[in-house]
């Protein structure tokens, strides 16, 4: 079957056979035909399944060749990544027509976005949170849709977004197209419906009885030990034929802690974690998607925006809370009808878990197996070569400094962020003393009294009144001059740029 067979109009089956895209998915070829006609649809389907194309091919189709400027189709996601895939892949199916589209989410700047509305684009696709904003400000106008869709709507309601998406739908005319696409269908997602749809008819793209877990990914389990993981993993990403990997951690920390770790072991890492600015993700994630990196270290953030065909091997550096998140990792392999495999690690700590995912996906593997990173059956399992060290050939430790990224609130990754200290404010020792560099702007430098650091340096205090002194004793070298750096440091009416001060004004007559 082909997408002309679904009655797609020639120019939209052009530009996407332009991409390799020409044999359409079951939830494609159950969604479509109903599409175009105007029925209300509930799309439930497994994540990576073809579910955009299968409710934006009759959006942008319904539209017309030319529809007039300002917004008619509004497509909802619940994050960030989501919605600048979705946007991507409408962008395609839409490049053979003179139709704008924009992308509006949280973490961009505004005036982008706001141009965009105001240059008439017909196709909006946005998070709730930013296209609230916009619609209470008047800069995006909701009364003229025609379509609207509403996307992974289970995971809508985990971030919880339905009052978001009520408040959505109560802004949009009573009269439109309706579509809603999820992965699984908890009971305020079919209230929902029933709310907002008329008269919808729910299509499944697989048998009900059907396994919940994909059939052409390989899961397997293990019960690693937190010191050995990163070693456990280096290995992993030596195996055969293993391509894109996404590793998911719990926390933005552990996320950006892996990257420099598998960085300093030769890895070609990217991450993508909530301490990035939108910018910085984006970067990421096209890095990715370009093959300019093939490991993503990710938190939960990113697991529905990894839409990547050639993702080989997914690991879980920690366990999900749940089975659907479960399900929603797994899912970045294994994509378009190729095979995959999903590793999981459960901590000592988390085998109940454990014991709730393997009951309700139906593993059959109570007892993960206990790995180590010297244990056999690692290399059998995953086809790792024989001798494998979590090192890649021709790098050593620390051969170059890892790559930092910074965060939103300008915090080093790499250093000691969340409450550390900056890597600026670090003691280097250069041939004798012990000196301080001087800390950046915004430091508690700031506050600092300018007398305490003359003073130190042994001039003249204020009105010519007589200096404290400090006593420097020089024992053949460095020690009590970096006792003296300590000192000033430690003071609790001086900063670390008084330190910095003093054994600047000290260091010429030390060497």
């Amino acid at each position: 079957m082909t997408f002309s067979d679904l009655d797609i109009e020639q120019d939209i089956v052009d530009a996407l056979a332009a991409k390799g895209i020409t044999e359409p998915f079951p939830i494609q070829q159950q969604t479509i035909p109903l599409a175009l006609t105007g029925q209300d649809i509930i799309g439930q389907a497994k994540t990576g399944t073809g579910k955009t194309l299968g409710f934006g091919l009759p959006l942008i189709q319904r539209l017309g060749h030319d529809p007039e400027p300002g917004v008619k189709a509004l497509v909802v996601v619940p994050t960030r990544e989501l919605a600048v895939q979705v946007f991507e892949d409408l962008e395609l199916a839409a490049s053979n027509r003179p139709v704008k589209l924009a992308a509006i989410y949280g973490g961009k700047a505004y005036e982008g976005q706001i141009e965009q509305l105001k240059d008439g684009a017909q196709i909006v696709v946005g998070t709730p949170g930013r296209l609230i904003d916009l619609h209470r400000q008047r800069v995006l106008d909701l009364g003229h849709v025609q379509e609207i869709v509403l996307d992974e709507a289970d995971k809508m309601l985990d971030l919880g977004f339905l009052s978001d998406i009520e408040r959505i739908f109560q802004s949009v005319p009573a009269v439109r197209h309706t579509m809603l696409f999820s992965a699984t269908m908890p009971a305020p997602i079919v209230a929902l419906a029933r709310r907002f749809m008329s008269k919808p008819i729910h299509i499944r793209a697989s048998d009900p009885d059907e396994g919940l877990t994909q059939a052409n990914i390989k899961h397997v389990i293990y019960r690693a030990h937190a010191l050995d993981k990163d070693e456990v993993i280096a290995r992993i990403l030596q195996a055969d034929g293993r391509g894109k990997t996404v590793v998911f951690t719990r926390t933005k920390r552990a996320a950006a802690r892996l990257m420099e770790e598998l960085q300093d072991r030769g890895f070609n890492a990217a991450a993508v974690h909530g301490d990035l600015n939108q910018e910085q993700r984006e970067r990421a994630m096209a890095a990715f998607k370009a093959g300019k990196r093939d490991v993503l270290i990710a938190t939960d953030v990113a697991a529905r925006g990894i839409d990547v065909d050639d993702v080989t091997h997914v690991i879980n550096h920690t366990i999900p809370d749940d089975p659907d998140t479960y399900l929603h990792r797994a899912g970045r392999t294994g994509r378009a009808g190729k095979t995959g495999i999903a590793v999981t690690f459960v901590d000592w700590d988390d085998l109940h878990k454990w014991s709730l995912i393997n009951k309700a996906l139906d593993f059959g593997q109570p007892e993960p197996t206990e790995t180590y990173s010297s244990s056999p059956h690692l290399y059998t399992d995953l086809d790792i070569p024989a001798g494998t060290k979590g090192r890649l050939p021709g790098s050593s430790p620390h051969a170059a400094a890892p790559t930092k990224q910074r965060s939103e609130g300008g915090r080093s990754e790499g250093g000691r962020s969340e409450g550390g200290r900056s890597g600026s404010r670090s003691r280097t020792r250069s041939g004798g003393p012990i000196t301080t560099s001087a800390p950046a702007a915004g430091s508690d430098a700031i506050g600092a009294e300018p007398e305490a650091a003359e003073t130190t340096a042994g001039t003249t205090g204020p009105e010519g009144s007589s200096p404290r002194r400090r006593r420097r004793r020089r024992r053949g070298g460095s020690g009590q001059a970096g006792s003296t750096a300590a000192d000033a440091a430690a003071t609790g009416g001086q900063s670390a740029g008084s330190a910095a001060s003093s054994s600047a004004a000290s260091g010429p007559a030390a060497e």
